[in-house]
């Protein structure tokens, strides 16, 4: 490859420019109506074009060369290979693309309207109960599925059960809590989210380690979260007897199995999640599964499951995220020419000072910049491209894993999300629930009512990060 420290300022300032361009044309992605993998893949192909009229790339006879192993054996041999071939980081496209291919088919079997249908009955109709049992399954959802498929569940199942009970003044808050609760869900676990995948493959943290160190944090701040909303929205106990015998009457309404298809294939989906679920976190460490990763535990399980739609396994990569899976492909691919041309070293001296306010504040001062920072900027763009490029970043300068720096970009991307209804794709979705149920929101009156809970989230997110992962 090109040396690096040959790379002239100028050019490496044109290509810090298209970086700047991509996050602009992210952050108002509905403005010019074009879709993410279409913003970036235009980015990709413009910034491969000027790498090679830069000369960011070194071929040989033309060939773009890439070494097999083995390394040291002198029986490696080398393949040619286009040149964003090596840039993508398959086993994150891999892992995204087999997680949600298994949850989608799991959800089939009816388990989680099953799960979601029971605290509904459990709470007999209590609106502060059910504020509770839908936060804490919302937080578990996002948990296991991921931020999206949680709010609607979720979501939808909120609006039916509250007009059912005749509390449709309610549905604004518990909309609102549930997906300020997605993003928080979002933290619990390795996989749960995006940037979770992303910083937790850059920093080497196993699934175990990730849960252990987040866990905590995600119980505080989701009782914190609800305690707060069922305050600002007067989510009160039911009080008078009438009241709570004809909720109860309601309630014994829902029928659980009513998504349910197959008994058998109910309960084969539940042993699935459940086995899935420990594959994922015991990957690290089962041997020969570790050298192989995550995502061939995710790319198996979702094999296992299309079995039972073997004749018809089509109507479920309809349902893939084709958008994402796309933009990420791009996003790495620009991210490797910005490795090339410079950019990323020259965003790491600006890092690199604001990592030595450690030293010379003290008190992790770098650290929470870095954390504020990055939820300030995931509110109003994608926090995927800046999960993205600090990873690269702390990779780069070889930050070690036990290194909070990671956690302080972890927690700020996907908090960040709570700021505003286009910083996630979660809460967009419960902005779309609210404007279904006849609900009118405007992205100034979200921000108004979820600054006190993102302000909340972030400063907690902080302490935590100073005090209990330094």
């Amino acid at each position: 490859m090109t040396d690096i420290h040959a790379v002239p300022l100028e050019t490496t300032l044109i290509f810090a420019a298209l970086l700047v361009g991509l996050i602009a044309c992210l952050a108002f992605e509905d403005k010019i109506h074009a879709k993410k993998s279409v913003i970036a893949g235009v980015f990709a192909l413009f910034c491969l074009f000027l790498a090679n009229v830069f000369h960011l790339y070194e071929y040989v006879d033309h060939k773009f060369l890439v070494m097999l192993p083995p390394f040291d054996s002198g029986q490696g041999h080398i393949v040619e290979l286009p040149v964003y071939i090596p840039a993508i980081d398959w086993g994150v496209i891999a892992l995204i693309f087999g997680a949600s291919l298994f949850i989608d088919i799991t959800s089939k079997s009816g388990l989680f309207t099953w799960i979601a249908i029971k605290l509904t009955k459990a709470s007999h109709g209590d609106p502060r109960k059910l504020l509770w049992f839908y936060g804490l399954m919302t937080v578990v959802f996002s948990a296991v599925l991921n931020n999206v498929t949680a709010m609607i569940i979720v979501g939808s199942l909120t609006g039916v059960s509250l007009k059912k009970l005749g509390r449709v003044n309610l549905m604004l808050g518990f909309l609102l809590i549930e997906a300020l609760l997605t993003n928080i869900g979002g933290l619990l676990t390795l996989i749960s989210s995006v940037p979770n995948i992303i910083v937790g493959n850059a920093a080497g943290i196993s699934f175990v380690t990730f849960f252990v160190k987040s866990a905590p944090f995600v119980v505080v701040a989701t009782i914190l979260t609800i305690m707060l909303g069922a305050r600002m929205f007067g989510i009160a106990n039911l009080v008078s007897v009438e009241e709570k015998n004809e909720a109860r009457i309601l309630v014994s309404g829902f029928d659980e199995n009513d998504g349910i298809e197959s008994e058998g294939f109910f309960w084969f989906g539940a042993i699935m999640l459940i086995l899935f679920i420990v594959a994922i976190a015991t990957a690290s460490v089962l041997p020969v599964v570790q050298d192989l990763g995550m995502s061939f535990v995710a790319l198996a399980f979702a094999t296992i499951m299309l079995l039972r739609y073997k004749s018809t396994v089509d109507q479920f990569y309809r349902t893939i995220d084709w958008d994402l899976l796309g933009f990420f492909a791009a996003l790495f691919i620009v991210i490797n020419v910005m490795e090339h041309a410079q950019v990323l070293d020259l965003i790491g001296v600006g890092l690199a000072k604001v990592i030595s306010l450690n030293d010379t504040v003290g008190h992790g001062a770098g650290t929470g910049v870095i954390l504020v920072s990055a939820a300030a900027f995931s509110s109003v763009t994608d926090n995927i491209p800046l999960s993205a490029m600090l990873a690269k970043i702390l990779q780069a300068q070889g930050t070690v894993a036990t290194d909070p720096l990671w956690w302080s970009v972890v927690f700020g991307a996907n908090l960040g999300g709570n700021l505003t209804p286009i910083g996630s794709a979660s809460t967009l979705v419960a902005v779309t629930i609210m404007h279904k149920n006849g609900l009118v929101l405007s992205f100034m009156g979200f921000v108004k009512l979820a600054i006190p809970f993102a302000a909340l989230q972030i400063a907690l997110a902080t302490v935590y990060v100073l005090v209990f992962l330094q």
